[in-house]
């Protein structure tokens, strides 16, 4: 063999170690399903100085669609955050729950369709009236949730959203109790892409949508005892997406993600998510909620009920003119996905 094809051949030694080695140097960050190796991935994780466990991905599908009726798909899912936490996304509710009573029409595009607060109570059904106090006070409350609500009251369930996802409802719910009485709603902002907080919107497929919820309570002579506002209690337990680890914060028991990027994309499938851990007596009337923050406040333009028959039926309870009820929500009505308020009637 001459010198010429000894030296072609040790070329080719050659450049196929290189092609070896680059790969090998290459896929030192990913698995052999093209995602991030986990020395990476937890070096991200340090980007995050926070107190939540923090997801990434896509979560498992675990309920294909609670609402089949509906316009988008309310589905549920399971993901493990990065300390080994399996957490229910967009929120772990009683939606399948039948002891849970459903809470009654006020106005519902696929059942009761009232077209004013007067027929409402006219339509209103006794037997629905949930009684918390055999002596109690006879209450009337008014909610429209985006998306889902689940309402208590001391402890008691009396009402759940009747639609999690869309279309958009309101309901009316009745229940018998003794001032002073503690409200207490898990409030959810659905999601169709699950464990990002994100859906198909404004022509993206990750967009993330908002929330909001707006409540009205009336005792038996028809005079306001509460309405929503600055002066309830709300905290986020669920924040997605977050495309940054660096931009949330926290200032106490203040979980902002003010600072966090809010427009949509085309893939999301990489995005994180926040989690906390619910307390189990949330919704009782001890629960010590003396440290969350106050509730913020939006507007109807920010929420955009203007073009809603759920809301707009029903103005004269919701924006009464003496007592306008707010939209309430924690500090991030975008990407705050799950959230408590709470509020006692004194």
């Amino acid at each position: 063999m001459n010198n010429s094809v000894i030296r072609a051949k040790s070329r080719i030694v050659y450049f196929l170690l290189f092609v070896i080695l680059f790969n090998c140097s290459s896929n030192s960050d990913s698995n052999n399903d093209g995602e991030t190796s986990d020395d990476s991935l937890e070096s991200n994780i340090t980007n995050y100085s926070g107190t939540a466990s923090v997801s990434q991905g896509l979560a498992t599908t675990t309920v294909t669609n609670l609402y089949p009726d509906g316009t988008r798909v309310a589905s549920l899912g399971t993901i493990t955050s990065y300390d080994d936490i399996i957490w229910t996304v967009p929120a772990e509710g009683n939606y399948e729950n039948d002891a849970f009573p459903f809470a009654p029409d006020l106005y519902n595009p696929n059942g009761t369709q009232n077209s004013s607060s007067e027929d409402a109570l006219i339509n209103f059904d006794d037997n629905d009236i949930v009684e918390i106090d055999a002596d109690g006070d006879l209450i009337t409350a008014y909610v429209f949730a985006d998306n889902y609500f689940e309402l208590y009251i001391n402890g008691t369930a009396v009402g759940k959203d009747a639609i999690p996802f869309t279309e958009f409802n309101s309901h009316i719910i009745k229940f018998k109790v003794n001032l002073p009485f503690t409200i207490a709603m898990l409030l959810v902002d659905w999601e169709e892409n699950l464990g990002v907080g994100s859906e198909l919107n404004q022509g993206y497929t990750y967009y993330p949508g908002d929330g909001g919820v707006v409540a009205v309570f009336k005792d038996t002579d028809e005079n306001i005892i509460a309405t929503t506002g600055s002066e309830w209690k709300a905290q986020t337990f669920y924040t997605a997406p977050i495309k940054d680890l660096s931009c949330p914060s926290e200032e106490n028991n203040l979980r902002l993600t003010d600072n966090c990027d809010t427009t949509g994309s085309t893939d999301g499938t990489s995005y994180y998510a926040l989690h906390w851990e619910i307390p189990s007596d949330w919704t009782n009337a001890n629960f010590d909620d003396s440290e969350w923050p106050s509730a913020s406040t939006y507007t109807n333009t920010e929420i955009g009920v203007n073009n809603k028959p759920s809301y707009t039926n029903f103005t004269d309870i919701f924006d009464d003119n003496n007592n306008d009820a707010e939209f309430i929500w924690s500090t991030n009505v975008i990407l705050d996905n799950e959230v408590i308020v709470r509020y006692t009637v004194e």
